[in-house]
């Protein structure tokens, strides 16, 4: 299958954040079997991210406020890239920022090393404007799109935050910056309690939910996008075995990005691929195309 001219033998991989940059997870799964591998998300200088305690466990999911902790992009080219390149899978690198200088140093940095495609993560605070999130504005959206365009060496795609009034009007906007993809959705802003401590469960008080209690909405937001833009999109959010999968791709996702999952089941990947192929067989699919975005068709 194709993503903005990027070919993927089969159309999983993880979400950003919940793999690192694989090498924890390759002494259990064999990473060739991945159609990518998207890191965990780099920024220009190391991030501390937030002060603990960061992550809960909530029904049917989880709430993390890391704060995209990472060693920087130095490390991520001296490190994480060489491990990579020695699988037969492609590389997607998730670059966050907190100014639109960040982001675009970081794209450029990321020229001739062997990347295959940028993932830009949107969800970012922007130090520049009070904080608020790059991708909760329209008009940001699509200037920084366009500007990372100008920058990347790289196919781009788009990570969108669901924490906006309307996700079709940040899809549009991001297509119209440029955008090659779009990923969605990232996780929901939530919050727990600990009622014995009689304070907030993680240190920032509020945390990103993700998890199967995620994927009614971003199955939803999925099949909202895929409808109102014509770049692929790659769908993410709760996905933890194939018949979530596939939900997702007869939505008209050209992909799928797996994450809670993986710190459950670290074999969680693989086994949606064997799903897949199973279920194709079964129903004499020979091409994932015949069901993309089927419900859609059935509209008609």
């Amino acid at each position: 299958m194709d993503i903005a001219g990027i070919t993927l033998k089969n159309p999983v991989m993880p979400a950003s954040g919940t793999f690192g940059s694989g090498q924890e997870y390759s002494g259990f799964i064999d990473l060739n079997r991945l159609g990518a591998v998207v890191t965990k998300g780099v920024s220009l200088v190391p991030w501390e991210g937030n002060p603990t305690p960061r992550i809960m466990e909530t029904a049917s999911g989880m709430i993390n406020a890391v704060g995209l902790q990472n060693p920087g992009i130095d490390v991520l080219i001296e490190r994480d890239l060489p491990f990579l390149r020695q699988f037969d899978t492609k590389v997607i690198v998730n670059v966050c920022g907190s100014t639109v200088a960040d982001y675009l140093r970081a794209v450029e940095r990321l020229a001739g090393q062997g990347i295959d495609m940028l993932e830009i993560n949107i969800s970012c605070p922007n130090v520049e404007h009070g904080g608020i999130a790059f991708g909760q504005e329209p008009g940001m959206v699509e200037y920084i799109t366009k500007e990372i365009k100008k920058k990347a060496a790289q196919p781009v795609s788009m990570k969108l935050t669901p924490n906006v009034t309307d996700i079709t009007e940040i899809a549009k906007a991001a297509e119209a910056g440029g955008a090659d993809a779009l990923s969605l959705i990232n996780t929901i802003t939530g919050m727990r309690i600990d009622v014995k401590k009689r304070t907030f469960s993680v240190a920032n008080k509020t945390g990103g939910l993700s998890g199967p209690a995620i994927k009614p909405v971003a199955l939803r937001m999925v099949w909202q996008t895929c409808r109102a833009v014509s770049i692929p999109v790659i769908g993410m959010g709760g996905i933890q075995s194939a018949e979530d999968a596939l939900e997702f791709i007869m939505a008209g996702a050209a992909a799928v990005a797996v994450g809670t999952a993986n710190f459950r089941n670290p074999c969680a990947m693989p086994e949606i691929i064997e799903g897949l192929e199973k279920y194709m067989e079964e129903n004499g699919i020979t091409d994932l195309q015949e069901i993309r975005g089927i419900v859609n068709r059935k509209e008609k």
